[in-house]
């Protein structure tokens, strides 16, 4: 990352998280962008990702998030990501996330076993980001994502791609 433009990009995490299936979570967005861009799927998925709150360590960041955005932190890290992984914000969203002050955001993947029960998740938190939840096949991750986000997931997909092998 460019540290001239550091101020501009918002540190983050992102996790693939996985059931006894090996099925992956993904959430539709409460906030969709659709209105803005018809280049994004009208149901977009993602996997639960993140900031990174100052003096943070990703990894107690990941299961903050994860309790933040689906009503539960039951789960273990399998692996994370060798890499932090960018992608820039369209124009038009800019101002609408995070209050502007961002342009990007780098992310720390992980790779996360789920140890709870479907009945443990709760999407309808105290400030939800999803209006729904599915657990999906690996194979079907990069189908769902917004396009600008896409090729973070592909980058992920193959980092972690030996899971479901």
């Amino acid at each position: 990352m460019d540290k001239s433009h550091a101020s501009d990009v918002r540190l983050g995490i992102g996790l693939m998280l996985v059931n006894k299936e090996r099925k992956v979570f993904v959430g539709q967005r409460k906030d969709t962008p659709q209105d803005q861009d018809s280049s994004f799927s009208c149901e977009a998925w993602q996997m639960p990702q993140g900031g990174i709150d100052k003096n943070e360590l990703p990894q107690i960041a990941l299961f903050r998030e994860m309790k933040e955005e689906i009503g539960c932190n039951k789960g273990e890290i399998i692996a994370e990501s060798e890499e932090w992984r960018t992608y820039d914000l369209p124009p038009h969203l800019r101002v609408r996330l995070w209050k502007g002050r961002f342009k990007a955001q780098t992310q720390k993947w992980f790779l996360v076993r789920f140890l709870g029960d479907d009945q443990d998740i709760n999407v309808n938190t105290t400030h939800p980001e999803f209006l729904d939840w599915k657990w999906v096949d690996f194979s079907q991750l990069s189908d769902l994502i917004v396009p600008f986000k896409r090729d973070v997931y592909l980058s992920v997909m193959k980092e972690f791609g030996w899971y479901f092998e």
